[in-house]
């Protein structure tokens, strides 16, 4: 009911801009949509994991940067071929994030710290690893296969890097709803005490979904390469901001417990759309924030009546 809640609130939105906003509703503006909406989606994949636990994370915007910049001096060494170059890049992106968010998550749980502080520590320390692994300044020069595949449009309107993003939802997607491990985060999110006097160790759950998240943060940033073809230090800024709004737009609440991962696509979908689409009838850059902001403290507002209604229904 979530995911259809938003679903429709999406749909609406895009008959409002089609209807008032002009080029809206063109091929040409829905393959950009898509594109801007790529990165984005991946990054919100994995926050969906650790905010169902009822954790945040901070840090995968500076993950994200410093992937870049990973991946992008692993792609310029002569001394690889352009193939080599790609496979090494890519999995020195996945395994450095995906190292860098199970210390996120192994901090946390070994000293019962609030993952608000720790991310936030991993933060500053990833963002100043960018900018001693780049030396304070951008890479470019990708492999041209690379830069090909990043271009490539499918069918006319699906940029090849939102299909990496549809293939990450539907991985996130199928983990949560068909596996033991997606049963554990929901459970755990929605009580942790239960599952442990069950006989399961959340702690290792918890690790996981933040090693998900930092493996999520090194996809984005291969996705970042393939539409820029530049690694920056600069990336990721702000970016872990626009990936928690689209897991809360996405309907999937703060406390745990409750969400989706195709809620969370969907979320992301409406705040790129309201953001082209009020570009697109003129506003000005300093109101477009503002509405956007809204509509995330819209939808706590929302999640939690909507919670309120539930444990009333439970009762009765």
């Amino acid at each position: 009911m979530k995911e259809a809640g938003v679903a429709v609130a999406l749909v609406l939105i895009l008959i409002f801009f089609s209807a008032t906003a002009p080029y809206f509703a063109t091929p040409e503006n829905f393959l950009k949509i898509f594109v801007q909406i790529a990165i984005n989606t991946v990054l919100a994949s994995g926050m969906t994991f650790v905010i169902l636990v009822g954790g945040i994370d901070l840090s995968v915007g500076s993950l994200l940067a410093l992937c870049t910049v990973i991946g992008a001096t692993i792609m310029i060494d002569p001394r690889l071929s352009p193939w080599a170059a790609i496979v090494l890049a890519s999995l020195a992106s996945m395994g450095t994030g995906a190292i860098l968010g199970a210390i996120n998550g192994w901090v946390c749980e070994k000293w019962k710290l609030p993952s608000f502080i720790v991310t936030l520590g991993m933060l500053n320390v990833a963002s100043g690893l960018a900018r001693v692994v780049s030396d304070n300044s951008t890479i470019t020069g990708l492999p041209q296969p690379f830069v090909d595949f990043g271009n490539l449009i499918f069918w006319g309107i699906f940029p090849s890097i939102f299909l990496i993003a549809i293939v990450v939802v539907l991985v996130g997607w199928f983990v949560l709803r068909y596996t033991v491990f997606g049963r554990f985060v929901f459970a755990i999110g929605t009580n942790e005490e239960a599952v442990r006097l069950s006989g399961h160790e959340p702690k290792r759950y918890k690790i996981a979904v933040f090693t998900i998240s930092g493996l999520t943060a090194g996809i984005a940033a291969m996705v970042y390469l393939l539409r820029l073809n530049v690694g920056s230090p600069v990336a990721g800024i702000g970016y872990e901001l626009n990936a928690i709004a689209a897991v809360i737009i996405g309907g999937t609440s703060l406390s745990g417990g409750k969400g989706s991962i195709v809620g969370t696509l969907v979320g992301a979908c409406i705040l790129q759309v309201l953001s082209t689409g009020l570009q697109l009838l003129g506003a000005d850059d300093n109101i477009k924030p503002i509405v956007i902001g809204a509509v995330i403290v819209l939808a706590v507002i929302l999640d939690s009546y909507r919670g309120r209604l539930m444990r009333i229904l439970e009762t009765r």
